[in-house]
């Protein structure tokens, strides 16, 4: 009974996330933003949604290694595992706008994080503090500033979105609170089974949520990320998974840590490496245009050898 309930909030988890992804898109084209903004801002926030509410809860609860765990591994997932599935289906070109800010940006926030929560600047007991968290929010409001404002000089220049005109902006709205609403709930019971699980299995919060918990948070990047491949737009894709990572960092971890300090011994400096060389991976393929069908494969390839180390 408990796996099925927990099969069902995965669907409502991808439910919610497409019904709010899609009316924040809808409501994007109609008031004429850009591509990037829509793949990078507009989706990124929307699918990274359900890792802000299981790490906002695991914060609530006092359970850091939910609530860190849980971004650490939907980034690792997200990159490893959802561009290499995306690779597979269809190559994805990275232009020269990608390698000058977004990849590099998500590399910085990776490092960052780990110093932040290693306490490199004042050498006390590892801890994401208040402080910490201040940080990782001011760096979220910096990208969202220059996000927009760069979107704003491209649409003075005429590379404008074209306007949405087949959804009526009050039903676009609509879907984006019913599907945040749907998001909450189905977050909610799904972290709480997926706990009870790891506890019945004997493992730990911290192999549970850096796993189960990150790839069925993540569901949602790769749910968007598959159908923009499909439909040959891959930037989208890209901007989706390089979007959601930075927000994941900043934004996610920067308002848990407002709600308590988060202090987790079971997330090692193994793990957040694997987090760094995996958007340093991205960029590495900047350099060669795009990450082809066998570069997708061995980045899937990386995340099931991550996987199976967290085993051991």
């Amino acid at each position: 009974m408990v796996y099925l309930i927990l099969a069902i909030t995965l669907v409502g988890i991808v439910l919610g996330a497409d019904w709010l992804v899609s009316g924040a898109v809808s409501i994007a084209k109609r008031l004429r933003v850009s591509e990037f903004v829509i793949g990078a801002v507009i989706v990124g926030v929307g699918t990274s949604m359900p890792e802000l509410v299981v790490s906002l809860i695991g914060a609530v609860n006092g359970n850091s290694d939910v609530a860190i765990g849980n971004v650490i591994g939907s980034n690792i997932f997200n990159i490893l595992g959802i561009l290499g599935i995306t690779a597979l289906v269809c190559p994805i070109p990275i232009d020269r706008k990608n390698i000058r800010f977004e990849i590099p940006v998500c590399i910085l926030v990776s490092v960052l994080l780990l110093l932040l929560a290693m306490n490199f600047f004042n050498g006390s007991s590892p801890t994401l503090g208040r402080i910490d968290g201040i940080i990782l929010l001011c760096f979220f409001g910096v990208f969202m500033w220059y996000s927009i404002y760069r979107d704003r000089k491209e649409l003075t220049q005429g590379q404008s979105a074209d306007p949405e005109k087949d959804t009526h902006l009050g039903f676009a709205i609509l879907k984006v609170i019913t599907g945040l609403a749907i998001l909450i709930t189905s977050c909610d019971i799904f972290v709480d089974k997926a706990v009870g699980i790891a506890r019945t299995f004997g493992l730990s919060d911290a192999f549970i949520s850096i796993t189960l918990i990150a790839c069925g948070t993540s569901l949602p990047e790769l749910a968007a990320s598959a159908a923009a491949a499909f439909k040959k737009n891959t930037q989208l894709a890209l901007g989706n998974i390089i979007g959601s990572n930075i927000f994941n960092i900043t934004l996610i971890l920067g308002l848990c840590s407002q709600v308590s300090p988060l202090t987790s011994d079971g997330i090692t400096t193994t793990d957040y490496s694997m987090a760094i060389a995996a958007a340093v991976a991205v960029l590495l393929f900047g350099f060669r245009k795009k990450i082809g069908r066998i570069g997708g494969l061995v980045m899937i390839l990386s995340f099931i050898a991550y996987t199976i180390y967290l085993l051991q």
